[in-house]
Order: C-alpha cells, then structure tokens, then sequence
C-alpha cells in the first residue's frame, strides 16, 4: 500500500497577508539621464494597492526644442 504525503491547508486574511508580504511597506526609485542635448528624470513610488510612475524629457535638438511628461497611477 502507497501512502500520499498530506498537508494541511488554511485560509488567510488579507490583513495578515499584507503583514506577512510586506504589503504596507513604500518602494521608491528614481532615474535621471543626460546625453547629447537631452535629459530627464523618472520616479516610481509603490505602496499596498496604490502605484505612482511620474517621468519628464527634454531635448533640444539643432536649436529646436521637445518637452515630454507622463504620470501613471494604479489601484488594486
């Protein structure tokens, strides 16, 4: 006779999941470049459900100029 290995199984908040994946915690980078007449900057910040990635560029390139932003949010 063969005997199959068990393991008990439980349900979990998601209150005590947040605690245990660090859920709560703030995660933050940024970026900034330069090079051949251009630059920008970057940031992304995340915390529990909520995300925020903001960025701008600028470039002026043979006397012209080009300015570039976005933001993006999240929500789970």
């Amino acid at each position: 006779m063969k005997t199959v290995p068990q393991v008990e199984t439980a349900e979990i908040s998601d209150a005590d999941l947040d605690q245990v994946s660090g859920g709560i915690g703030l995660t933050a980078s940024t970026a900034l470049f330069a090079g051949d007449g251009a630059l920008g900057a970057g940031l992304h910040a995340e915390s529990g459900p909520f995300a925020f990635t903001g960025g701008i560029g600028a470039s002026a390139p043979f006397g012209g100029a080009a300015a570039q932003g976005q933001v993006h949010t999240t929500m789970a």
